[in-house]
């Protein structure tokens, strides 16, 4: 059947064109149901012929259809394996769609789950289920009309077929509701369909607050300022009133945050928001628009912590407010202003734990994140008892004006508190790390096993098997991206190449594999696991360059002179054989044997020859020697506890390798520009601006050195000459402290930018090429090189500048959150190792100084921590800080930067959410502040004989 509906359209020029829209109705539409004599028979049906779930509202087995607003709002719980036999009609899933795409991806997962048997109804094309929009009918009426002639169809036709099923509707929309139960349909809110199902009263937790009016967990007053119409705050934002930006919370003051302003080019800027009522509802990450004050109501950022500790009386909030206000230092006052309205909430689910009410069997409750950015949420759950020591996962729901925290609903707990695989899986979904196993979509496209090299993959290659080719590498690592070799030329030069796994080979544009790395971004590393970019097929077999067998390379070879100049590059896709897959200290031990002298061996020397010059010619040219403590953990192999933590140790064949990794991308961003001026990707590290160096130069001055940051040069220069007699590791500090100046570096697209200087490598020009298992970045280099030296073809989406911008800005993210993540998983498994190894005294030095504490590194553990001196209900102290210099006066002991300092380590579990390292001085020695030294002075820490290292 045909229906077509005409209109008239006004064209540009002024013209009139009619438009005919065609709508086929069909009445061979299956309805899912399993046996139904009334529909064609199919093989593949979908909803179950007697649905488990039980109702106290009726006594028939039943399947629900939920309408768009259920769907859209209460996903959680419709993603609950309870909830199965649903029908999801075409009108639903549509306005879903156009209305939110992560709810859509959410609803269609279900669909395609066949244990959970939801099936889509293509009502707009049945012939008795379609209705059209009647005149004077909003679209939105129209859509539950639609919605309601599904119910009654589904009804009638299982009637039909004499099943005892029904189709009960569920909608928490009033009118929606009373129009259906008026014809004679079964319709009942989300919150009455969940609370009858029987033998399931854990769902009535999931249940989001959908209406905040009548709540008992407000308060009847309002607290915050009405959110102004987002109408209203375009005209601001167009006119200049309002600014618009990003909500950042401060992680250390729960009543100050910053709004980052985005301008072109140095236009950014941060206005500062201070006090409940400026920050007025806006969370973590939000764009909100904000006004700002007169310029004699700015303040200054504030150095004070403050947590949130629960419900306060309102005269704690304003003493907290006071001490804010009392501490303003008018010389460092910061634009500032206060939030008018939400342009767009960027809430997501949270993990952390409940804190239960001391209200016996109370069901309200107060949900503190593990994120101390996030505010306190309220959620409803009368299985706090249980829940109490668990990690569990809330979503927010709104966040009305008369409420002092937003309210949230229980999502699903993850663990107990404290349990390795817990936290791992916290601090997973807390950095947004991707890591659920590749899906069979993805892993289709990998190649059938065995795997053979054939006569078509050698066309575009060259053959260099027979090469002295080794790799250089950490112990234990199986993802090899490279491996290296040089040998003398006949004319006296050396040729040295630099061979790269070839991903691309394997990984072919636009397919799901392509599409999940793309997402992935980057391998992430944390200390006891490792997530893939890619399959363990590819990363740990195929595309690793181990040394026992044939791999596929991309390979930059150069010709150059025994003083490493370059006098010929060529890049190539190869077949290469790795004769060794050595560690950094076997190398080291073959380069310093005298008595080796095989071909690896003199490959190895030629090599760390060539790089400790090219080293030297890079740092002549202004390039950083920066320096960040690494830790490394032994894993103890049976209970996979941490048993010893050290700082990693680099040796020469680290720098080597280094060296050589750096030539081959500045050559290959070289190339790549020139062939691709518009779309290279490359990387820039951005210099930074002036004022990040004040901590630097203030702490060099207190020790009578001079630093110059005018330039990279300066700068390095300035580090060279950094030193204190008596005292070798001041080197080493003030270039961990230099290392915190600098800016991220962050990947781009040429012809989107136009500075491209990287520096810290002191280069103007520089990409990703070395490490394409790990970096998508380097997949889309490889992919653009190969293009450029004809060894593959171009694709359309390699060759747009916008989408490889965002392609950068997705990398981007994932960099930032995968280091994050690493960083967190060594602060967890310190704890770890201190909750096993107990107290220690370790000597440390000082890295900054605080109004009321200083943070102190100790090089031992690559660890760092923070020692107060102003304690919750203890007298105060006698402190002075002067921030010029900078140091802090403790009862007449004056602490400096780069101070030497011994601590006393360990760990406090008072807050499970919040385990951390705690530091109290021990010397020097100040009255009633230092700590007692352990038993017997310094106590080293025990170590077992590692049985596995990572």
């Amino acid at each position: 059947m045909l229906k077509s509906k005409t209109f008239m359209k006004k064209t540009r020029s002024g013209g009139v064109m009619k438009i005919v829209r065609e709508h086929y109705l069909r009445d061979d539409i299956w309805c899912g149901c399993e046996l139904c004599p009334e529909c064609p028979v199919q093989e593949n049906w979908v909803l179950e012929s007697c649905p488990p779930l039980e109702s106290k509202l009726f006594s028939t087995p039943h399947y629900m259809l939920p309408d768009t607003n259920v769907v859209l709002h209460q996903i959680d719980v419709l993603e609950d394996p309870v909830i199965t036999n649903v029908i999801i009609t075409q009108t639903v899933l549509q306005e879903v769609r156009s209305r939110s795409a992560p709810v859509y991806k959410r609803i269609k997962d279900l669909i395609k789950s066949p244990d959970r048997h939801f099936y889509t109804f293509t009502n707009e094309h049945h012939r008795e289920t379609y209705v059209e929009q009647e005149q004077g009918e909003s679209a939105n009426d129209r859509n539950d009309r639609a919605i309601r002639m599904v119910v009654k169809w589904y009804n009638q036709h299982i009637r039909k077929g004499r099943h005892n099923l029904k189709v009960v509707l569920v909608t928490n929309d009033r009118n929606n509701k009373e129009k259906a139960v008026g014809v004679g349909l079964e319709a009942y809110t989300c919150e009455e369909y969940i609370k009858s199902l029987i033998a399931h009263p854990e769902l009535v937790d999931r249940l989001a607050c959908v209406s905040d009016e009548n709540s008992e967990i407000t308060s009847s007053r309002n607290i915050y300022p009405e959110h102004l119409p987002l109408s209203k705050l375009q005209q601001g934002i167009k006119s200049g009133a309002f600014l618009q930006g990003t909500f950042r919370a401060n992680r250390d003051n729960y009543l100050e945050a910053t709004v980052w302003v985005h301008g072109e080019g140095n236009n950014a800027k941060e206005v500062l928001v201070q006090g409940l009522i400026n920050l007025n509802r806006a969370v973590h990450e939000d764009i909100v628009a904000v006004q700002l004050l007169p310029k004699d109501q700015w303040v200054a950022p504030s150095s004070v912590v403050l947590q949130d500790e629960g419900p306060a009386e309102d005269e704690d909030e304003e003493e907290k407010e006071n001490i804010l206000k009392n501490i303003v230092n008018t010389n460092l006052a910061k634009p500032t202003g206060k939030v008018v309205g939400i342009i767009k909430r960027n809430w997501r689910p949270y993990c952390g734990m409940i804190a239960k009410s001391h209200i016996k069997e109370a069901t309200r409750h107060l949900f503190t994140p593990a994120d101390r950015q996030i505010p306190r949420i309220r959620i409803e759950t009368r299985q706090a008892s249980v829940l109490e020591h668990q990690r569990i996962i809330v979503a927010i729901d709104g966040w009305p004006k008369n409420s002092r925290y937003p309210n949230g609903h229980f999502v699903r707990s993850l663990g107990a508190a404290g349990d390795k695989e817990t936290e791992t899986e916290v601090l997973l979904l807390e950095h947004d790390v991707p890591h659920q196993p590749f899906s069979q979509a993805v892993l289709s496209f990998l190649p059938k096993m065995p795997w053979k090299v054939t006569e078509k993959d050698m066309r575009y290659r060259v053959d260099l098997r027979h090469l002295y080719i080794c790799s250089v590498d950490p112990p234990g690592c199986t993802d090899i991206d490279d491996a290296l070799h040089c040998r003398e030329l006949p004319n006296g030069n050396l040729e040295v190449g630099v061979h790269i796994a070839d991903v691309s080979h394997f990984i072919r544009p636009g397919n799901a594999l392509d599409q999940e790395s793309a997402k992935r971004g980057t391998t992430v590393y944390l200390c006891d696991r490792r997530l893939d970019m890619v399959p363990d097929l590819l990363s740990s077999n195929l595309c690793s360059l181990r040394s026992d067998g044939e791999r596929f390379a991309f390979s930059c070879i150069w010709e150059m002179n025994r003083n490493a100049e370059i006098i010929k590059t060529k890049y190539t896709k190869s077949i290469i054989f790795s004769k060794a897959s050595l560690t950094y200290a076997e190398a080291q031990m073959r380069i310093d044997d005298k008595s080796m002298n095989d071909e690896i061996t003199v490959s190895l020397r030629w090599l760390n020859k060539l790089a400790k010059i090219l080293k030297k010619r890079r740092i002549d040219k202004g390039a950083l020697t920066l320096s960040s403590p690494e830790v490394r953990f032994h894993i103890d192999s049976e209970t996979h506890d941490p048993i010893d933590l050290q700082t990693k140790e680099l040796k020469e064949t680290n720098s080597m390798v280094e060296e050589f990794m750096l030539l081959a991308n500045v050559s290959v961003a070289e190339k790549i520009y020139e062939e691709f001026s518009e779309c290279a990707l490359l990387r820039k590290h951005p210099a930074p601006p002036p004022s990040n160096y004040d901590i630097l130069i203030k702490a060099a001055a207190s020790w009578n050195v001079e630093i110059h940051t005018d330039t990279a040069k300066a700068l390095a220069d300035s580090l060279d000459k950094a030193e204190v007699p008596e005292f070798p590791y001041f080197n080493t500090l003030i270039r961990i402290l230099a290392t915190r100046c600098m800016m991220q570096a962050v990947y781009f697209c040429s012809g989107m930018d136009t500075d491209f200087h990287h520096y810290g490598l002191a280069s103007p020009i520089y990409t990703h090429f070395t490490s394409p298992i790990r970096r998508y970045s380097d997949i889309i280099v490889h992919r653009l090189l190969a293009v450029a030296v004809g060894a593959d073809c171009t694709y359309p989406d390699l060759m747009d500048k916008h989408k490889q911008a965002a392609l950068c800005n997705n990398l981007n993210y994932r960099h930032k959150m995968a280091q994050y993540s690493q960083r967190a998983s060594v602060a967890f498994h310190t704890q770890l190792f201190f909750k096993s190894k107990g107290i220690v005294d370790e000597d440390g030095y000082v890295l900054f100084v605080r109004k009321n504490a200083i943070s102190v590194l100790i090089p031992k553990f690559g660890l760092e921590g923070t020692v107060f001196f102003e304690e919750k209900d203890k007298a105060a102290r006698n402190l002075k800080y002067d921030e010029e210099i900078p140091t802090l006066t403790v009862e007449g002991v004056v602490f400096r930067v780069f101070m030497k300092v011994t601590v006393k380590i360990s760990l406090d579990a008072s807050n499970i959410q919040h385990q951390k390292i705690r530091m109290a001085l021990v010397e020097p020695k100040i009255p009633g502040i230092s700590v007692p030294s352990s038993v017997n002075g310094k106590t080293e820490p025990e170590v077992k004989r590692p049985k596995l290292s990572t």
